[in-house]
């Protein structure tokens, strides 16, 4: 196994991780300055670092094949366009902009998060690169600093237009609570998970990028409804508005809609949540999933054979398609009892039907809240 020392020669001064996360549900509402509902996983990313006397930055991942694996750059040089480096690049262009200079340094990154699976792999990088940084650096930033600073250089740095859940998810979540979000305010509260339910993951083994294609349209065409509405953001708008949005043209009617449907979701999934009411969620997912399928058209065929798959399952009450769309991953809410068995079938079955090769993330045997 790679280790930190077997590749700098001496041992890290500092070793940090952070969580991918899964959106439970909300999705495409945290741009729009709407509601969110992400919970951490048991899937982290580790980032070990040992400060340098120079300005260089020496960077190896263990998760990638050895070709892509080792990455430099020179501090207050940085330039995007360099593959997975460029989250580690945003991060200290991102420091600088706060006005916290970082020396150069060594690093190591171990990652259980699969890139391109929909649970928020960069911004587990991102975060578990800032603490590191911070332990060893004494840098004066909280959590939410934390957050806003890896936010700030994927989206301004790499140029991928995400909103500040994955950040904020990676940086406050557990993964026994989730964290219901109000993007416009950065007001949070923490909803206990059941624990009566569990949570199945499934990579759908369709990656999606969000620094490129139809997710950078989606963004553009909110921006164009809310300046035709006269609104400076979609989640101002409720169900009330419905039928005004109905007479917009084909399809920003439709993106609006799956807006103000999924933010009135959030909230009453948080109350589902609260209440234990396992089948009223599981309808609300499987409602999510349509939305996005029909109205935002963020999802794929495969992957709406495998969230019809989950749903026809015994002891699953719901399933959905999580994360940006376009490939990723499906959550499905099922009984803690069943979870590992289900798990399995849906994934036989997913492959049979389309003949792509998909894999269970969750439940897995360290996790004892995710274990079936």
């Amino acid at each position: 196994m790679s280790t930190f020392a077997s590749h700098y020669g001496r041992p890290p001064e500092a070793s940090a991780s952070a969580p991918g996360r899964v959106n439970l549900i909300g999705e495409h509402t945290d741009y729009n300055g709407g509601y969110v509902l992400p919970i951490a996983v048991p899937l982290r990313t580790t980032a070990e670092l040992a400060l340098r006397r120079d300005r260089d930055v020496h960077a190896f991942s263990t998760s990638l094949a050895p070709g892509d694996a080792a990455a430099r750059y020179r501090r207050g040089s940085e330039t995007p366009g360099h593959g997975w480096i460029d989250y580690v690049q945003g991060v200290t262009r991102a420091l600088d902009e706060r006005g916290c200079d970082v020396p150069g340094f060594d690093l190591l990154v171990s990652s259980q998060v699969p890139v391109g699976g929909g649970l928020a792999s960069s911004a587990a990088l991102e975060l578990a690169v800032l603490r590191a940084l911070r332990s060893v650096c004494d840098l004066p930033l909280d959590d939410l600093d934390l957050a806003r600073v890896a936010h700030r250089g994927e989206t301004s740095f790499v140029g991928a237009p995400v909103g500040l859940m994955d950040q904020m998810a990676a940086s406050l979540g557990d993964e026994r609570q989730a964290l219901f979000i109000d993007t416009q305010t950065l007001d949070v509260r923490r909803v206990a998970w059941p624990a009566a339910a569990a949570l199945i993951i499934i990579d759908s083994g369709l990656t999606h990028r969000h620094a490129s294609g139809e997710y950078r349209v989606r963004r553009a065409e909110c921006a164009r409804v809310a300046a035709i509405l006269g609104v400076d953001r979609l989640s101002v708008l409720s169900p009330a508005d419905l039928r005004r949005v109905a007479a917009l043209p084909e399809p920003l009617n439709r993106r609006v809609r799956h807006v103000i449907t999924e933010n009135a979701r959030v909230l009453a999934a948080v109350a589902a949540i609260e209440a234990a009411d396992l089948e009223q969620l599981g309808r609300l997912w499987i409602a999510s999933h349509a939305s996005m399928r029909d109205d935002y058209e963020t999802s794929l065929a495969a992957i709406d054979a495998l969230v019809e798959i989950a749903c026809a399952e015994p002891h699953v009450h719901g399933a959905r398609l999580t994360g940006g769309g376009f490939g990723g991953a499906v959550i499905v809410l099922c009984e803690p009892l069943h979870a590992g068995d289900v798990a399995q079938r849906i994934l036989a079955a997913y492959q049979s039907r389309t003949r792509i090769e998909g894999r269970v993330l969750l439940p897995i045997s360290d996790s004892p809240r995710f274990a079936n």
